[in-house]
């Protein structure tokens, strides 16, 4: 048995709506971007950024660091998501990883460095990564929409202010299902979740949309789960 102690390390799953190669105007789909391994272990294949923590570093701060160094990508939306350490995940150290989860608005997302090394993959579709980073992606989807249910997480996709058909393509792409428009504005308005503002969506050939902005005051402890799934 190796009795050497273990490496501590953070990796980030950071994602985001963009859109597809072939429909650039619809924004209705997941993606996380990963890094291309340069050295051994598992020289070449795609991986979730991350690397080591500093000994006078948080890991919050290490999960930042690391992501604004990987990627150029910093996150309002930065949440501790679980610790993988079974003993055989990496093949030449005992390595246990403290993953956090980022989400990052589609305007963010295209500020993200892309290059031979590190690349968009659609989060449904990925291929076989590094280490078990391919559990911890599916850990972090299943974690994500469920927390869509009975928390405010959908607005980190947006910003401060947003239509409601903004809205519900989030919960679109990330629950991979389409939801009747006109059902989702009458539950979303009945939360009252959301409020209203006095502004509308500049551009467009019809009438333009209302905005609406998070309402502060709004505690899902007390009105229950977002009626929306």
């Amino acid at each position: 048995m190796n009795s050497q102690a273990p490496t501590l390390a953070v990796s980030t799953v950071i994602f985001a709506l963009r859109a597809t190669d072939s429909d650039e105007a619809t924004p209705g789909t997941l993606w996380l971007p990963l890094v291309r391994r340069i050295r051994e272990p598992f020289e070449g294949r795609w991986a979730l950024p991350g690397g080591p923590i500093g000994g006078d570093e948080s890991l919050a701060d290490a999960a930042a660091r690391n992501l604004l160094e990987t990627t150029s990508l910093t996150s309002r939306y930065l949440e501790q998501l679980y610790a993988f350490g079974t003993v055989d995940r990496s093949p030449s150290q005992r390595v246990v990883s403290i993953v956090y989860w980022a989400l990052v608005r589609p305007d963010e997302a295209e500020r993200a460095a892309e290059s031979e090394n590190v690349r968009w993959f659609a989060a449904d579709d990925l291929p076989s990564l590094a280490f078990d980073h391919n559990t911890i992606v599916e850990y972090a989807l299943w974690r994500l929409r469920n927390k869509m249910e009975y928390s405010r997480i959908a607005h980190a996709f947006l910003g401060e202010r947003f239509t409601l058909t903004q809205l519900r393509e989030v919960y679109e792409a990330v629950l991979r299902k389409p939801l009747d428009p006109a059902n989702f504005r009458r539950q979303i308005e009945s939360t009252k979740s959301v409020v209203a503002t006095d502004e509308r969506l500049a551009g467009g050939r019809h009438r333009p949309p209302r905005l609406y902005r998070y309402n502060e005051s709004f505690d899902l402890a007390d009105n229950g789960p977002l009626p929306v799934l």
